[in-house]
């Protein structure tokens, strides 16, 4: 479902992107196997629940599984947007599972998780876009292994505060919204969002008293002091932690991959972060939103 404008873009990112060569071997990963892997996937079915690590082709579902670690995807598993990176089937969504949040908390509780994330589809077809079954998730597994630390990673519910106040009934301990891109490039990576309206949910939320996050994709079109800004801004609007990693095509559909950028610059992003008042960074090709999670959550509880 990719629009005109992200058409226009992909055929501009092909005539500028040249030759960019094999994927470079700092990107090569291995084959998802082993026992604990097994496992994670089977209880992920038996359990009727769906993870961003399968349906966004996460190249790190091997390490984190293997790690007995899963993102829960809630709200189904059709989204009601078109970003032109993401993997997430798009369309008219199933009607609302409000049995997710019991299936969620007991999948954590069996895996024993210290932390867990929960992202979602977005669902702009409800009056408050789901944020009511993020609440209640956020609520069951509270109730049953209430030393997990819990880190939520929203869609922007359309800027709703009433949606934002709902969260907030049942808040968790680290509130994660991605950026994705620089500001020029959001008409073809997402159309349906806003750059400031990302930014003044992260600021919102940080006033409350949550840990803030967020992540972006680079080689995609951006430019370097495009990123620099963007990681400002984010500073600028009370963010805590921040991801960087590359954007890697899924299918032939989505916006093409500009260029892969190098381990050194995706270094020199963390440093530059770090000295802008980040207080983690992580930042790597293989870094996604999800990556290293519960480690970033210790370190932000233990030295603040």
């Amino acid at each position: 479902m990719i629009n005109k404008h992200q058409t226009g873009f992909k055929e501009k990112i092909e005539k500028e992107r040249g030759d960019i060569g094999k994927r470079p071997e700092w990107l090569k990963v291995k084959l998802p196997v082993g026992e604990n892997y097994t496992d994670v996937k089977k209880l992920m079915r038996e359990s009727k629940l769906n993870t961003v690590c399968e349906e966004a082709k996460c190249p790190n579902i091997a390490e984190c599984w293997n790690h007995r670690t899963a993102t829960f995807m809630i709200l189904g598993d059709t989204c009601t947007r078109s970003c032109g990176f993401c993997n997430v089937k798009v369309g008219i969504p199933n009607e609302l599972d409000l049995d997710e949040p019991r299936r969620v908390s007991e999948a954590v509780l069996e895996l024993k998780l210290r932390h867990v994330v929960i992202t979602s589809v977005n669902r702009d077809e409800l009056k408050d876009g789901g944020s009511t079954i993020f609440r209640d998730t956020i609520a069951a597994i509270r109730e049953k292994l209430p030393s997990c630390t819990i880190e939520i990673l929203i869609p922007d519910f359309k800027g709703d505060v009433g949606a934002f106040e709902k969260i907030m009934q049942n808040p968790p301990d680290i509130l994660n919204h991605n950026l994705e891109t620089v500001p020029r490039l959001y008409h073809a990576v997402r159309p349906q969002a806003k750059y400031s309206r990302s930014l003044e949910l992260i600021k919102w939320f940080h006033s409350k008293g949550l840990k803030t996050k967020s992540g972006i994709m680079v080689g995609i079109g951006e430019k370097t002091d495009e990123v620099l800004e963007l990681m400002q801004d984010l500073v600028n609007h009370n963010c805590d932690i921040l991801t960087v990693g590359q954007y890697l095509q899924p299918t032939a559909k989505h916006l093409p991959v500009h260029r892969y950028v190098s381990p050194e610059e995706f270094f020199m992003y963390k440093e530059e972060g770090l000295k802008m008042g980040f207080k983690i960074v992580e930042s790597g090709p293989l870094v996604r939103s999800s990556y290293h999670a519960d480690e970033q959550a210790r370190k932000i509880f233990i030295n603040n």
